[in-house]
């Protein structure tokens, strides 16, 4: 299965998503990579790993470490800038030129013609105006991708007992929970690859906790998966669900659980 996962900035994919990516290429999927910015707008370490000239080229060869941990099979940039944080921590998207993000995508899903897409989620997990962006342009995006567009799936979808609730996507419930105990050792390792970022992964756990945590100890270890499109109806075969079910010990959250028995995701 050819599998295309959209990013708006390098780590995104290990830190929204790493579990969820490296079970796809377990499966034998081929999982390409495709990433707006080379977050040349973040931060570059404490202390800094570069310069801020250098900083896109840094952060994409970071990202090119944790996409070969992750197993990907290719990845590629559009090219978009990373804009600044400002002054205020205000957060900005990448473009103003959503016509154009589309069509770049649309020409990305009928270059790779993927089965599935993979993206950020609908509330940009913690609001990010990129993540948001992203999500809308890749849905717009699918479908435009006729007559057989490729089912969308959103990264970060919400569960009950979420693990890190401020990222989880408010408005889109998980049809599908991993459970990443036994496989967090890929995730750690995609993770630190992203040396520029390690500061910020670990700063607001950090504060919360009253110490300095590591990089292992912020990962979260159970990541939710939403289809976005076609809407997803209790009971129905999904692909990309049968694939991963068997890898993971987790549920479906309670909503969709009618006609499942103990542990097993059964459809």
């Amino acid at each position: 299965m050819e599998i295309l996962a959209v990013f708006a900035h390098p780590d995104d994919e290990t830190m929204l998503a790493g579990g969820t990516m490296s079970l796809l290429a377990k499966t034998g999927a081929n999982v390409h990579y495709l990433c707006a910015t080379r977050g040349e707008g973040g931060e570059m370490g404490e202390p800094p790993v570069c310069t801020r000239s250098e900083l896109g080229r840094v952060r994409q060869q970071e990202m090119e470490c944790a996409v070969s941990v992750l197993g990907g099979a290719s990845l590629a940039f559009l090219d978009y800038i990373d804009p600044m944080v400002g002054t205020d921590g205000r957060l900005y998207p990448f473009t103003n030129d959503t016509d154009t993000l589309v069509k770049d995508l649309v020409e990305w899903i009928r270059r790779l013609n993927p089965s599935a897409v993979f993206t950020h989620g609908s509330n940009g997990e913690y609001g990010h105006p990129a993540h948001i962006l992203t999500h809308q342009a890749v849905l717009n995006a699918v479908l435009k991708t006729h007559p057989s567009p490729p089912n969308l799936y959103s990264i970060s979808a919400n569960f009950e007992n979420h693990p890190k609730p401020r990222i989880a996507n408010q408005d889109q419930t998980a049809h599908l929970i991993l459970d990443l105990t036994g496989s967090m050792e890929i995730k750690v390792q995609a993770a630190l690859c992203h040396r520029s970022q390690h500061a910020l992964f670990v700063r607001r756990a950090s504060k919360q906790a009253g110490r300095t945590l590591s990089i292992p100890e912020v990962l979260i270890d159970k990541e939710g998966i939403h289809r976005a499109w076609p809407k997803f109806t209790p009971g129905e075969r999904d692909p990309v669900f049968d694939m991963l079910a068997p890898l993971t010990v987790g549920q479906t959250v309670k909503k969709y659980k009618a006609g499942f028995q103990d542990d097993k995701i059964r459809y």
